[in-house]
């Protein structure tokens, strides 16, 4: 009988002690800064049970100003608010339950790096090379299979994981830096744990933790470091439209409205322009920007007040965290706008100084234009955007090079294209580019012609705005169709069974020895070229085949003649008075050569010249 007793006795205990413990898994942001701007902070907290709990916590400084209780008893979402002078420290975040703490959580607030809310982004003075992590340098082949990822590497498998990592382009930073680039933009380097084609990043599984395939969150850091002795930029790409589908909430999501159409998914109509179109129906816009991407892609409730706050929070979190100077922001048109604009206000308060580039990829510039910060619309939308992918411009550039010359097409393309600068707010921000990780490669667009990418890159390196270039641009990559696998190809050098090695040189054609220096050469002319940063533009309608722009401030020029003909051509240069005004010589920047008569040039065969005026 006794036994008994002790036994029901002991039951009962360790019942009591199970019907207070909390299993807290996550508290997100994990940390935060004091000094920031704003004072006020939300974390989302998730564990078991968390919401039968009640709150409370101890520190100079930090306000608990309110906990809300959602639909699902498993989050808590906590509001702070942080006094201006609030010191960095640890405090605990208790949860109790019957008075009894059942849990607990140090929250850290961090000390803000000198200078970090003044930080410069990116601008017209950079070159970006972009990259897509996986296909690019495997620096740590023990991280190209870790437990607990569920797609393993497959370097036969286009769709699949090669191994490319963050610590690949930490060693290939002294490559780009001699190349003259001065801003790396990665595509997304955030958790995606896939089944499958995880390898590209756009659908995110942890907003914050960098894939253990690329490294960890200090890699990250590190590469931010490294980017920062070499007085080059790290930009950061992030989607908001969208998660995975195998992300970590979409086995138990906080509240029902999380996810846009859940659990019967619709796809997107993808009918962009319902964001401008002032005779839209509301059908039509939830249509586009309620529906998913993708089956494998969720669509994240932007006007859900908690989910806004999450993803703004995280971005303040990145920028302050690794040392940004600027986020490139996947699928703009596909969120919902009003919340996008808040995001842009946000980020620009905490960073005054900072860029962000959205993608809107639209041929009609008035969409694209409709985006920028300081734009006027008819329908009073305001966003605080600064950048926008000139995908108007991408598009002339590759018809006009290749495009045979008449009055209405070729060269006149590109002309034409420029022409509607009027409609942006500021041009000059916008993000110019060949090609992107989305798009066949220039190259290939160009029918493979050397010269004629040539010509491309110096008017990309010499035009209005800030010149993005995909990797490998510079060795002439090919590949095999459109299949996006195929244009994210493995950069020649980026596996140790590589015959081919464009970070040594090793096993390089004469033409792709030539095409890096062309680069080099164009690119480390344009770091110290004022007048290409910040000169204002003035172009003549192309004849004959030939396109001349110049760019231009008070006591500097340079001129820029394209020749698209298959012969060398004499360009009479008094149509051009105006300008040349004052100028009698020049120095052509790709040959070095002198030219002492400005008043007739020769022009080379299917080339560029870009001439310093004196």
């Amino acid at each position: 009988m006794k036994k008994i007793l002790i036994s029901t006795f002991i039951i009962l205990i360790t019942l009591n002690v199970f019907s207070v413990t909390i299993d807290l898994q996550r508290v997100e942001p994990m940390f935060w800064w004091a000094g920031m701007k704003s004072s006020n902070l939300q974390l989302m907290v998730y564990g078991e049970s968390i919401a039968t709990t009640e709150v409370s916590l101890e520190y100079p400084g930090v306000t608990l100003y309110s906990v809300s209780k959602v639909e699902n008893p498993n989050y808590l979402f906590i509001d702070l608010k942080l006094d201006k002078n609030v010191n960095p420290g640890s405090f605990d975040i208790q949860f109790k339950k019957d008075g009894k703490n059942v849990e607990s959580y140090s929250y850290e607030l961090k000390a803000r790096k000198t200078g970090s809310a003044e930080r410069m982004g990116f601008n017209t003075s950079d070159v970006i090379y972009l990259i897509t992590p996986d296909r690019f340098v495997n620096g740590n082949p023990d991280n190209d299979w870790v437990e607990g990822m569920k797609e393993k590497p497959n370097r036969n498998d286009r769709n699949g994981r090669h191994g490319g990592d963050i610590r690949g382009i930490i060693n290939s930073l002294d490559y780009l830096q001699d190349l003259g680039f001065t801003a790396v933009w990665l595509n997304p380097v955030l958790e995606n744990n896939m089944t499958q084609v995880s390898y590209h990043g756009y659908s995110t599984t942890d907003f914050y933790r960098v894939d253990p395939r690329y490294g960890s969150n200090e890699e990250y850091w590190e590469l931010n470091e490294e980017l920062d002795k070499r007085g080059m930029k790290l930009i950061m790409d992030m989607i908001f439209n969208h998660c995975g589908s195998e992300h970590w909430w979409m086995e138990d999501l906080p509240m029902d409205d999380w996810i846009n159409n859940h659990p019967d998914y619709i796809i997107t109509s993808h009918r962009r322009t319902v964001n401008q179109d002032p005779h839209a129906s509301e059908a039509d816009r939830s249509a586009m920007v309620d529906g998913w991407f993708v089956p494998t892609m969720p669509d994240l409730n932007q006007k859900n007040p908690f989910m806004a706050t999450y993803l703004i929070q995280n971005s303040i979190w990145w920028i302050e965290y690794a040392g940004l100077k600027g986020i490139r922001q996947d699928t703009w048109p596909y969120p919902d706008k009003d919340m996008m604009a808040v995001w842009t206000e946000k980020i620009l308060e905490e960073y005054p100084h900072f860029n962000i580039v959205g993608e809107e990829w639209s041929l009609n510039p008035a969409i694209v234009s409709y985006w920028q910060k300081g734009k006027k619309n008819i329908d009073g939308y305001h966003c605080s955007l600064p950048s926008l992918m000139d995908f108007p411009l991408q598009d002339a550039v590759s018809r006009g090079l290749r495009e045979e010359e008449t009055w209405g097409s070729g060269l006149v393309t590109m002309y034409e294209s420029l022409a509607n600068d009027f409609l942006y707010a500021d041009p000059w921000n916008l993000v110019i580019f060949p090609d992107n990780h989305d798009m066949s490669r220039m190259y290939m667009q160009l029918g493979e012609d050397v010269d004629l990418l040539k010509m491309a890159m110096a008017y990309f390196l010499t035009m209005r705005g800030i010149p993005q270039f995909y990797y490998g641009t510079e060795v002439l990559m090919t590949h095999p169709g459109d299949h996006h696998g195929d244009i994210r190809a493995e950069f020649p050098g980026g596996w140790a069974d590589h015959k081919v090695n464009a970070l040594t040189g090793e096993g390089l054609t004469a033409a792709q020895k030539d095409m890096l220096q062309y680069l080099s050469i164009l690119q480390n002319w344009r770091k110290k070229k004022e007048v290409i940063h910040h000169g204002k533009l003035m172009h003549f309608v192309p004849e004959d085949g030939i396109y001349t722009y110049f760019r231009y401030k008070e006591d500097e020029a340079v001129m820029i003649v394209l020749n698209k003909n298959n012969e060398e051509k004499t360009l009479s240069t008094e149509r051009f008075g105006e300008i040349l005004k004052g100028y009698s010589s020049g120095r052509e920047v790709i040959s070095g050569t002198t030219i002492s008569n400005l008043s007739k040039l020769k022009v080379p065969t299917k080339a560029a010249m870009i001439i310093e005026l004196k």
